[in-house]
């Protein structure tokens, strides 16, 4: 029988090492060593990086003078357990500066956050997954035939799951089966409503990196560039921004899209049999189930469609997922922290009907949901700006984004009344590498700009009705004197002079106050 040699290549072994001056450390764990406490052997690469080896996957002998590799089978695989940046690196000792004292403008704003310099954090993108407590496999649910049980909520497409089985999907396994949208059909966007062209869902499909998603429906929004991309990114990056017919409709009227389907970075996707009239219930489709619709990618940066990103995926990506050893990052809603407070808020601006908010609020309340407190800490709040999502797909965040779905499938659209209790279930059981981070930490990497309505009234032109000169009469040769007039002291309190208004000058002054973008 001949023997078999092995030839472990470096780049298999290690991550690639690239000294920018400083140690980094990677950790590298097996389920295998982690489960039965096997030790792990720090190697170090060029000084800049340590990598934990299990001795089981290194085996060799001495035979008559030659040395043989055994052939092993294939380890279990590594996950990165994230690294630290280097004594005295400035962002260790970075802190928020007190926010200027500006009266005029009161409102929130950005603040100063820590980025490492773009090649830096590309350098530092992790070459194995981050572990995922527990759950190890993820399937999701396809019926062919739908049946409803009188359970109130569901959809045809994310299904009608049973009170029974939505509390189980929240009791944590190595391998879980639940309902995640798309339940018509075993490929998500084929006849499943929500439905995509055959060359866009080839195009989702390459996307076996970072995937940067955005979506406008009803019309609703501007697309807004991307800016500051770094030209790795733009070779490397899905931007993909999914709209409606009506949506692609104004787009190509305008002049914006064309055949190549792009609009700057941006990849147009329209969806098509769209399963719900609400544009603000179907926008929570690729937002929280954008691990369907991209099954190759590691990473995904979401955007509300009135976002402009501003900093590079790969900077935000370090900055709150590889250094903070997260896999699913939200900033903190800038005012509201209790999801009672958001309740009645919703209800105050008229977002959704208020029978519906109630009854969501005292579902949760049975179940156990109270009121924050400095009790939940170090939880900084129950209620995110969910307007951006940064997060790592492996199996724990994609439940997570699942079962986030389906509450807001079954209850209201509004996903920052459900957040806090999916969150919390799961955070119960599993320990969940969740982030929450500050507003003002958000507008730094993202613009806010206004919705379509406002900006159509912003640029249209102010309307002045010019009226013709009235026609020439002939005056009379004798004319009624009017008494003198009352002038100055004698004028009757209260009385208004003539004065010389400008044709539009008010709406003129008043849109210009809208032309601040406040971040």
């Amino acid at each position: 029988m001949p023997r078999v040699l092995l030839k472990v290549e470096e780049e298999s072994m290690f991550c690639d090492s690239h000294d920018f001056g400083f140690d980094i450390k990677f950790g590298l764990l097996s389920d295998e060593d982690s489960q039965e406490g096997n030790s792990v052997h720090n190697i170090s690469v060029n000084g800049n990086m340590s990598i934990g080896v299990s001795p089981s996957l290194i085996a060799g002998a001495n035979i008559k003078g030659f040395t043989t590799i055994s052939v092993l089978p294939p380890p279990p695989p590594s996950y990165f357990l994230g690294y630290t940046l280097p004594s005295g690196h400035p962002c260790n000792t970075f802190t928020l500066p007190p926010p200027p004292a500006d009266k005029k403008r009161t409102g929130p704003r950005p603040c100063p956050v820590c980025y490492l310099p773009v090649d830096e954090a590309i350098a530092l993108m992790p070459k194995f997954p981050s572990p995922s407590p527990v759950l190890k496999n993820l399937a999701f649910i396809y019926e062919e035939t739908l049946s409803r049980d009188g359970e109130f909520g569901g959809s045809d497409f994310g299904g009608y799951p049973t009170l029974r089985q939505r509390n189980e999907s929240f009791d944590i396994r190595e391998s879980m089966s639940v309902h995640c949208g798309f339940v018509r059909g075993t490929k998500p966007g084929r006849n499943t409503g929500f439905d995509m062209d055959e060359d866009d869902l080839l195009e989702m499909e390459q996307c076996h990196g970072v995937v940067v998603a955005s979506a406008i429906f009803g019309n609703f929004d501007e697309i807004n560039e991307p800016t500051n991309i770094s030209d790795y990114s733009k070779e490397t990056v899905c931007f993909l921004m999914f709209v409606d017919e009506e949506t692609e409709k104004y787009l190509r009227i305008s002049g914006r899209l064309g055949t190549r389907k792009k609009i700057g970075l941006w990849r147009i996707i329209v969806a098509h049999n769209l399963p719900y009239t609400d544009p603000r219930r179907t926008g929570k489709i690729p937002k929280l189930l954008l691990h369907r619709m991209v099954p190759n990618a590691h990473y995904s940066i979401w955007l509300d469609g009135k976002l402009e990103l501003v900093v590079d995926p790969y900077q935000i990506l370090e900055r709150f997922l590889w250094r903070k050893n997260a896999t699913f990052a939200i900033s903190k809603h800038y005012r509201r922290f209790d999801v009672f407070v958001e309740a009645e808020a919703n209800k105050a601006a008229g977002k959704y009907e208020n029978a519906s908010i109630d009854f969501q609020i005292e579902f949760y309340k049975n179940e156990g949901l109270t009121p924050y407190t400095e009790a939940k800490l170090p939880l900084i709040s129950d209620v995110p700006e969910g307007c951006v999502i940064v997060r790592e797909h492996v199996p724990i965040s994609d439940l997570f984004t699942c079962l986030w779905f389906n509450e807001v499938d079954r209850f209201t659209s509004r996903d920052q009344i459900s957040f806090s209790t999916v969150r919390d279930k799961l955070l119960s059981r599993v320990d969940f590498h969740f982030l929450m981070f500050l507003d003002c930490e958000r507008r730094n990497f993202v613009v806010q700009k206004y919705h379509r309505d406002i900006l159509e009234r912003l640029v249209a032109p102010v309307a002045i009705a010019l009226s013709p000169p009235p026609p020439l009469e002939t005056l009379p040769e004798k004319v009624a004197r009017r008494g003198p007039g009352r002038r100055g002291r004698d004028r009757r309190p209260g009385s208004r002079r003539h004065r010389k208004v400008v044709a539009g000058g008010r709406d003129i002054n008043m849109e210009a106050n809208y032309t601040v973008l406040f971040v």
